[in-house]
């Protein structure tokens, strides 16, 4: 008896063992499912074959240009959601221009969620409801390949865990992550295949290096080159352009830290953006197009020496672009004419003021040899907007065209890639009141002034109302 009730003890004791160890290795497997990619509630909405191609793609144009022309760009709320009214209302508006409108949408906020929310694992849901919606419209689609999913910059991976921080958003890969995101990168091009154009990054958002008091040009260079050569195995065709940098610039009378050559009453460019723009070029793996983006104001939010002649500057700087790259196509992927408030609201102008300057930043982009620009498009929810392309799409009566949208079809309807520009004879009591700029056919003509005036431009004589936009026909 003693003997057998050792041999039943040990047995329990065996048994109790095993059952310990199977529920340990049961609770890790459960571990490992939430955290390896493939299985989990990390993983929860995702799925692996994120190269699929998605929808119906448009059939690419066979001569596809990197010149696209003006358009705009998709922000955090656009017309892909709504009253569907006011969506078909902004669709339509867009479909029926007769040419297709360039629309940029970025990979990761936006608008759009974490792509790649664990590695391996994707979840393109509302990239996808973006990119349908350039398609219903008959636009180009453009992608800008930023930001950068959290695993890849230190972050907690798993499909509830992105940080959408400002601070986060902005922050660039790792670069023991560059690759990961040229794996990334290249699998947005798989799936959707009509895409063409691709930009790399933006703003050198995270590329700032603290020590050197200067952009992180060789970090920035080295993961657009990554992107380049993974991109172009997808597709030779694929079109990329870089490196987006923010050509920013300060009062004229600064000079420490400012560029002796790029320099106007608009004030003096800051020397560490045009070197960051320099190692770029020089070391790139090679572009399709080129891109940059700024404001027409200084650093302290001056517009030198006025809101219309400020706008010189981004003739300036596209010429100084143009010198260095030849050949290559300019955009401009953010252009500002009007300083915002600490919220980046823009409220202080009429529509008729705002119109009024950005047809003068249009102007001037395309007289210093830019061919595409963008318009940061700040779409909001409600009745107010300044400065919005259309009403809002969640009202019932939302969806209008505003003046914004239509200075932007307009002037990429008349002054689209391959326009030659002509000179313009302007009486010269109207010169200083007024900016031109024209090609065979028409004339964009603003007035500067807040009041109206009799203005002889082109043989024409005519009245204009304060802040007026006036298209000419030649």
């Amino acid at each position: 008896m003693a003997r057998h009730g050792w041999n039943s003890d040990a047995l329990r004791w065996r048994l109790t063992a095993l059952i310990g160890v199977a529920l340990a290795a049961l609770a890790l497997v459960v571990t490992l499912l939430d955290t390896f990619p493939g299985d989990g509630a990390g993983t929860r909405g995702t799925t692996r074959d994120g190269d699929k191609v998605h929808g119906t793609p448009a059939v690419p144009p066979g001569d596809a240009s990197a010149e696209v022309g003006w358009g705009f760009t998709h922000t955090q709320y656009s017309a892909d959601e709504g009253n569907a009214r006011a969506t078909d209302r902004v669709r339509k508006e867009l479909a029926d221009q007769g040419r297709p409108i360039p629309q940029i949408q970025h990979i990761m906020g936006w608008g759009a969620g974490n792509p790649e929310p664990v590695q391996g694992r994707y979840d393109f849901s509302e990239m996808d409801r973006r990119v349908d919606f350039v398609r219903g419209t008959d636009g180009t689609p453009v992608v800008t390949l930023c930001c950068a999913p959290d695993w890849m910059k230190g972050g907690k991976p798993g499909a509830d865990n992105t940080d959408w921080s400002q601070q986060s958003l902005e922050t660039a890969p790792e670069r023991a992550h560059y690759k990961d995101f040229a794996r990334l990168a290249a699998t947005v091009a798989k799936r959707y295949p009509d895409v063409r154009h691709f930009i790399v990054w933006n703003e050198f958002k995270g590329f700032w290096n603290n020590e050197r008091g200067r952009w992180d040009y060789e970090g920035y260079t080295e993961l657009y080159n990554l992107v380049y050569k993974e991109l172009k195995k997808v597709d030779k065709d694929i079109m990329v352009g870089g490196p987006y940098v923010v050509m920013d610039s300060f009062d004229p009378r600064q000079s420490e830290g400012t560029s002796t050559t790029v320099k106007g009453p608009w004030g003096r460019m800051d020397q560490r953006a045009l070197d960051a723009f320099d190692y770029w070029n020089k070391h790139k793996a090679g572009a399709d197009f080129v891109v940059v983006d700024g404001s027409s104001y200084t650093e302290d939010d001056e517009m030198l020496p006025d809101e219309f002649r400020a706008t010189d500057k981004l003739t300036a700087v596209s010429e100084w672009v143009r010198a260095r790259t030849g050949d290559l196509p300019l955009w401009w992927a953010e252009y500002y004419v009007e300083p915002g408030d600490s919220q980046d609201d823009r409220d202080d102008w009429t529509e008729d003021h705002r119109v009024a300057v950005q047809a003068s930043g249009l102007m001037a982009m395309a007289r210093g040899g830019a061919t595409s620009g963008f318009y940061w498009n700040p779409q909001k929810r409600g009745e107010e907007c300044a400065g919005c392309l259309w009403t809002a799409t969640q009202l019932d009566d939302g969806g209008a065209e505003l003046p914004m949208l239509g200075l932007i079809e307009r002037f990429g309807k008349e002054f689209g890639p391959g326009t030659t520009y002509e000179k313009v004879s302007v009486a010269a009591d109207d010169r200083p009141n007024v900016r031109v700029i024209a090609d065979r056919d028409v004339a964009l003509v603003v007035n500067t002034l807040d009041r109206p005036i009799s203005a002889k431009v082109d043989g024409q004589r005519f009245a204009m109302k304060g802040y007026e936009v006036k298209w000419l026909k030649r």
